[in-house]
């Protein structure tokens, strides 16, 4: 089963930005696609982006037009950089990866926008 490790999270203030990476044990290649959900204090866990290991990218539309994904394969790393940031995109970010077998998660990485 591949192992994926978040890093990045943090506060920032409001109109701030982030970076998140993932680091997957395995080659992203063999993933159907990778991306990005996240759970805020009290709600459901909602999707955030997926990238297709053919490159093809779905933002939320919640996330379109301020967050970015991408994938680097040498480090088989995909990262988030997020603009603009509001309150409510406070939550806990998970690194998602799919493939044959099903969705995998990472452990999480909390990001809070406060002033």
């Amino acid at each position: 089963q591949v192992q994926l490790v978040e890093s990045g999270g943090g506060l920032v203030q409001p109109g701030g930005s982030l970076t998140l990476s993932c680091a997957a044990s395995r080659n992203i290649e063999s993933s159907i696609f990778m991306g990005w959900d996240r759970r805020a204090p009290g709600k459901e866990r909602e999707f955030v982006v997926q990238i297709l290991t053919g490159g093809s990218i779905t933002y939320s539309d919640s996330a379109k037009g301020r967050f970015a994904v991408s994938i680097d394969n040498a480090k088989n790393t995909i990262h988030l950089q997020m603009n603009n940031l509001k309150p409510e995109d406070t939550a806990v970010y998970y690194c998602k990866w799919v493939d044959v077998t099903g969705p995998h998660w990472g452990q999480g990485t909390q990001v809070t926008v406060s002033s």
